[in-house]
């Protein structure tokens, strides 16, 4: 983050004035609201691809400026190497994670609906209903099926975009590749997913604000993970696009 200055906190900056549009714009209408968040959660490792770009770059001893931010998102798939997953890769795979999130929203709100002693129109009503319902079981039964969903999800991406990024491979070579970082490092990836969580929500409760520094944190640590669990010697490498 220090290397690379205001090009990673102007991430922080976007997608924390992203989240104040959304809690603006449904504060007070729960479900539009929980999958607006959900979304967001679920396509971040899509929405951090030029901070790795920016890691990538400053790991290669590149030259990095706002040229690596607008090629990474508007060039990659005049790569003569998309057909191998590139650009487009990226944007199937963010495309499934969204399904996923929707997936997700409709289940917690069928629980909810089928189990909620009233209706769950607003944020409040969840907390009345669900969070303090007295002597329910609601909200343990919410938080452990969204932790059931969200493992698999954990597992298929948190190395997957980087990897997409940085060589030659398709979606389902990258989602199999993360897998294996999940399930040879189970311990360690279950405190990082318990960090990348707990760090995200502490960013959204300071009123958005904190997301300005953690986002960029986050997402550059994110490309040393899977550097540090990945080795692609043997994988082909993608070239960053040329202007």
């Amino acid at each position: 983050m220090r290397r690379s200055g205001w090009l990673s906190l102007a991430h922080g900056v976007v997608l924390a004035l992203f989240g104040c549009a959304l809690l603006w714009l449904a504060h007070d209408q729960f479900w539009l609201l929980a999958g607006a968040f959900s979304g967001f959660l679920v396509v971040a490792p899509v929405l951090a691809t030029s901070l790795y770009a920016l890691s990538r770059a400053l790991e290669r001893g590149e030259p990095i400026g706002i040229s690596t931010i607008a090629l990474t998102w508007t060039r990659w798939q005049y790569s003569r190497y998309a057909v191998h997953g590139g650009y487009w890769g990226m944007v199937r795979f963010g495309l499934l994670l969204s399904l996923a999130g929707t997936g997700w929203v409709l289940t917690s709100a069928a629980l909810i609906t089928l189990l909620a002693p009233q209706a769950v129109h607003t944020p409040m009503d969840f907390v009345r209903q669900v969070m303090l319902a007295p002597g329910g079981y609601l909200f343990e039964l919410w938080l452990t099926m969204g932790a059931l969903m969200a493992a698999p999800l954990f597992a298929s991406s948190v190395v997957a975009m980087p990897l997409l990024l940085d060589r030659r491979v398709d979606v389902l070579q990258a989602v199999l590749t993360s897998w294996q970082a999940v399930l040879t490092n189970p311990v360690p990836m279950a405190l990082w997913a318990a960090l990348l969580m707990g760090l995200t929500l502490i960013g959204m409760a300071t009123a958005m604000l904190g997301l300005i520094v953690i986002v960029p944190w986050l997402g550059h640590a994110s490309w040393h993970a899977y550097r540090a669990l990945v080795n692609a010697g043997n994988l082909p490498e993608r070239l960053p696009p040329e202007v």
